[in-house]
C-alpha cells in the first residue's frame, strides 16, 4: 500500500483539475537514475494493462508492479514551504537516499 498525506492529495487534485483531462490518472513510479541509483517520479498518464489502481485520501493513482515492489509501504507528502521541496516520498524500503530526497537505493 502507498499512502498520500492530505497535503499531497490536495496538491494532486489541484494539478489534475488544471490538467483538464479526465482520461489520465496520476502515475507513481520509480526509474533508474538520480544520485543514488533510482529516482521517484509522478506523472499523469493513461492506464496500462499491468497497472494496479490504488486509492488514498480520495485520489486514485496508477502503479506498475516493478515500482510497487520498491514503493510498497511508502507515504507521499507535499511541502510548499520556504524550501519548496514539492512532493516527498518517505520510503521504508530505501537503504539510503541522497540529500535531494528524490533519489534512493
Amino acid at each position: 500500500m502507498i499512502s498520500f498525506t492530505q497535503r499531497a492529495a490536495a496538491q494532486v487534485k489541484t494539478l489534475h483539475a488544471q490538467l483538464g483531462d479526465d482520461t489520465r490518472m496520476l502515475r507513481v513510479f520509480i526509474e533508474s537514475g538520480g544520485c543514488s541509483g533510482f529516482q521517484y517520479g509522478m506523472a499523469f498518464d493513461e492506464r496500462k494493462p499491468d497497472d494496479q489502481v490504488m486509492e488514498s485520501e480520495g485520489i486514485s493513482f496508477l502503479i506498475d508492479p516493478a515500482s510497487l515492489a520498491y514503493l510498497d509501504g511508502s507515504e507521499i507528502d507535499f511541502d510548499d514551504g520556504l524550501q519548496g521541496k514539492g512532493f516527498e516520498v518517505r520510503n521504508p524500503n530505501a537503504q539510503s537516499s541522497c540529500g535531494c530526497g528524490k533519489s534512493f537505493n
